[in-house]
């Protein structure tokens, strides 16, 4: 398939395919490729809870082997269905892959990550559940989502392969991860207080890639960022930059992640291809110090 150069910065997450006809899955994939996106990501909780999304996903494309080569197929495991709560043991992880695998028709993972933290782990499980699916050849590399520093130096004592990505929620409307650091040492300011351990630095330290999912929301699926009613400021500064870079509003917000050193991918969970290449063409773009800030802080974030 013709495609545009890769793009190594943008997934498509695949959490809102329940409602597409395998017709429309099969446009949504190839339009994603067309626009250079290779990274397609799944968790075994889409869709109803039991490989829904995966399965469609899997009918609907049916992938050759050589087109399977050429893309990376990301899932996530953890979340228990149906039922509240979290499960990291061996058992638990190493069954819901082997079900993602058949449901997504595919012979291995490359990526699998522990969903959301269990705080019941005992990571002598979670190293023998990687152990076991990497030797078997059904899953390439391993991460983790929505974990916290020392969540993930738990895992690291006893998992011995790299936990190469932590996927988190971040964008314009969701900036904690960096505006706790800028706002650093602000004694009264809630900016300044810290939640999540450092993860930014660590992450960068620890040469694990950030993937920001939601990256277009505001706070916890709180509404998009370009209609909020609360968001006047920063959709006035994002309209003047789509038009001096002669883009979209959806660029600007994506260049806005991807201008960071931390070199974050972008999970853009869409059912519209055209969503997908505004986020790409955003990928390319690399907005000055100053326009980063300006963003920033229209977001309603501080800057000291």
């Amino acid at each position: 398939m013709m495609t545009r150069s890769e793009s190594t910065r943008i997934g498509l997450g695949m959490m809102r395919i329940a409602t597409l006809e395998p017709n429309q899955i099969r446009d949504l994939y190839h339009g994603a490729r067309e626009a250079g996106v290779k990274l397609f990501d799944h968790a075994d909780v889409y869709g109803g809870g039991e490989h829904g999304c995966e399965r469609l996903f899997g009918e609907a494309l049916e992938l050759s082997s050589s087109e399977r080569e050429q893309i990376v197929l990301q899932t996530k495991c953890g979340i228990r269905p149906g039922v509240p709560g979290f499960d990291f043991s061996a058992e638990h992880i190493i069954r819901r892959a082997e079900e993602s695998l058949e449901a997504l028709r595919t012979e291995y993972l490359d990526v699998l990550l522990l969903h959301r933290p269990d705080t019941l782990v005992e990571p002598e499980e979670v190293a023998q559940a990687f152990d076991a699916l990497e030797s078997s050849g059904k899953v390439r590399s391993f991460g983790v989502s929505n974990h916290t520093p020392r969540q993930i130096d738990l895992l690291k004592m006893n998992v011995s392969q790299p936990l190469k990505v932590n996927q988190v929620q971040f964008g314009l409307g969701h900036a904690a991860l960096v505006a706790q650091g800028v706002a650093a040492n602000m004694e009264g300011l809630e900016q300044s207080t810290n939640r999540d351990g450092g993860l930014l630095e660590y992450s960068r330290i620890n040469g694990i890639t950030l993937q920001a999912w939601s990256p277009y929301q505001r706070g916890f699926f709180n509404g998009l960022i370009f209609d909020h009613p609360e968001l006047s400021k920063l959709h006035r500064v994002l309209d003047k930059l789509s038009k001096e870079y002669a883009t979209t509003p959806t660029s600007i917000a994506t260049a806005w992640i991807t201008r960071h050193p931390a070199k974050m991918e972008v999970i853009v969970g869409t059912t519209k291809a055209s969503r997908l290449h505004e986020a790409v063409a955003g990928a390319e773009i690399t907005l000055t110090r100053a326009e980063w800030y300006e963003l920033f802080e229209a977001a309603g974030y501080q800057i000291p």
